[in-house]
């Protein structure tokens, strides 16, 4: 990782603008076709055309096209959900049952402190949930259950009725097993083997077998962020997720195995991941570098981690804590990471970010498994202006207004008096009339 010294001189590296369109930047697909390489919204764009038109038979298409995969049936079975606890370690079903209690736990008092009441005799508000929302989880060679658990969950809890998932096929045709068995520690309603842009439009127009949905919600490639973008309007998306981030700030009482390995742990999730250690300790600087060569050569996904740190790691010397959090906050990461003396006490000073972990004990990678909290969070310098994905996501609030007759006299010519400036008489006139009515109020 390259080394910059002081804060003005990582000011300028730490700046960035969200791309105005809103999508992460993420590298030019490789495409096959001859001349002009067609765009990734040019290509989500006729895809989502295809499967609003043609519904399940471009799904099908798709499907065979572009991940390789025939299937004679979009929808996996209760028996193939069922199936699924005999094909994943026991350890594992156990680790996913903790992580969903936890998560469970969480989101409740979360959900607590939201009330659907009056707030007064005459205003109020009623909460309610969404009917039905989709999840986008990864998958094809991978799978990821763990955000089957930190999407649908926080769903469940808010109160939605129906949870559908989509998530890409292996090459046989099946789903993962691990991530079926999370689907139904969730209680996730219905799971879909479609992937790509084509899954996103399957959730947004809804086909013959998919079922249309109020949300979507999920990480995804350039595709699958590019149609959550094209889709929104037609449908809610909770974010338009990018690649990780992660910062460290750090004193020189940090732990430097500790330190490198929770830079490691996001770099490995892809080469565009940025990984950055801000610190005052020009020490742990120099030992930072060293132990990452040490733990890269134990790594399995050592290629794309090496990566990620040589082409989006930066390591920034400060004078001060204070630097380090003024930086943080111009950068509004998804992860900050706080190894330094009373890091609690800075807790109030990071205005810009997804999720802070304090200490030793607290690592980023048991946010993403257990800790409780969404593994969701705002990326590509979002954490400006949007927060982690949470049961308030998947709520809806509709404003009550219950005025007696004696506060709508008192209102009355103040808004009579705003419409006509507006040159809205019908609004004036639907006041006036009221104020002219003479009858009692019912009780």
């Amino acid at each position: 990782m390259r080394i910059v010294e002081g804060f003005q001189k990582a000011k300028p590296l730490l700046t960035r603008e969200v791309p105005s369109y809103g999508l992460p930047m993420y590298p030019k697909p490789k495409t096959r076709a001859r001349g002009k390489k067609p765009s990734p919204e040019e290509i989500v764009k006729r895809i989502l055309a295809e499967v609003q038109s043609k519904g399940d038979k471009a799904l099908f298409s798709y499907t065979k096209k572009l991940d390789g995969v025939e299937i004679s049936s979009l929808e996996v079975s209760k028996s193939e959900i069922s199936d699924a606890y005999a094909k994943v370690d026991k350890k594992l079903v156990s680790a996913l049952k903790l992580a969903a209690n936890r998560i469970k736990q969480f989101h409740s008092m979360c959900k607590q402190r939201l009330e659907s009441s009056f707030l007064s005799q005459c205003l109020g508000r009623q909460i309610s949930p969404l009917n039905r929302v989709g999840i986008y989880v990864p998958g094809g060679i991978a799978a990821y259950p763990s955000t089957v658990l930190m999407t649908a969950i926080p769903a469940r809890l808010a109160g939605v009725k129906e949870v559908v998932i989509v998530t890409p096929p292996k090459k046989d045709g099946t789903i993962p097993p691990a991530t079926l068995v999370a689907a139904d520690i969730a209680k996730v309603n219905r799971i879909f083997k479609i992937g790509g842009a084509q899954a996103i439009a399957a959730l947004a127009f809804g086909t013959e077998s998919v079922p249309k949905v109020d949300k979507i919600c999920g990480p995804g490639n350039v595709f699958v962020v590019t149609a959550k973008k094209m889709a929104y309007g037609t449908v809610d998306i909770e974010s338009l997720p990018g690649p990780s981030e992660i910062i460290v700030v750090a004193d020189d009482t940090a732990n430097v195995s500790f330190c490198t390995a929770d830079l490691i742990a996001q770099a490995e999730h892809d080469p565009q991941t940025s990984a950055i250690l801000i610190t005052t300790s020009s020490k742990l600087a120099r030992d930072i570098n060293s132990e990452i060569k040490k733990q890269l050569a134990k790594l399995e996904r050592q290629p794309i981690a090496a990566e990620a740190l040589k082409s989006q790691g930066i390591i920034v010397i400060v004078n001060n804590i204070d630097e380090a959090i003024e930086l943080v906050n111009l950068y509004a990461p998804e992860h900050v990471s706080l190894m330094l003396r009373g890091g609690a006490g800075y807790i109030q000073k990071i205005k810009n970010a997804g999720c802070i972990f304090i200490g030793d004990s607290s690592p980023v990678a048991l946010g993403d498994y257990v800790a409780g909290p969404s593994h969701v969070l705002p990326t590509g310098g979002s954490a400006r202006f949007s927060s982690p994905l949470g049961v308030e996501d998947f709520l809806k609030v509709t404003n009550i207004i219950a005025l007696d007759k004696a506060t709508g006299k008192e209102l009355g010519q103040a808004a009579i008096t705003i419409a006509e400036a507006e040159e809205l008489e019908g609004h004036a006139q639907a006041i006036r009339l009221r104020l002219q009515d003479s009858r009692k109020e019912p009780k």
